[in-house]
């Protein structure tokens, strides 16, 4: 799940499994598998930061690693 906000300032749950796409438009606009719309003030950029950290908690995408040199 992740928190974003509407263009009216409310802010709102996304459960992150429905979305389908994010596009810029230049208000970001979120496409859910069910073909409903969305805009958010977040930027394209974030909701994508935010829903990659959703799916690292879930651990469906592991957490970069670095070793040290």
């Amino acid at each position: 799940m992740v928190r974003l906000t509407r263009l009216n300032k409310d802010e709102f749950i996304l459960n992150a499994e429905l979305i389908r796409y994010v596009e810029c438009c230049p208000d970001t606009l979120i496409t859910l598998v069910n073909g409903e719309t969305l805009m958010v003030r977040e930027s394209l950029d974030e909701v994508v930061r935010r829903t990659v950290a959703y799916h690292q908690a879930k651990n469906l995408i592991p957490k970069p690693q670095y070793l040290p040199y």
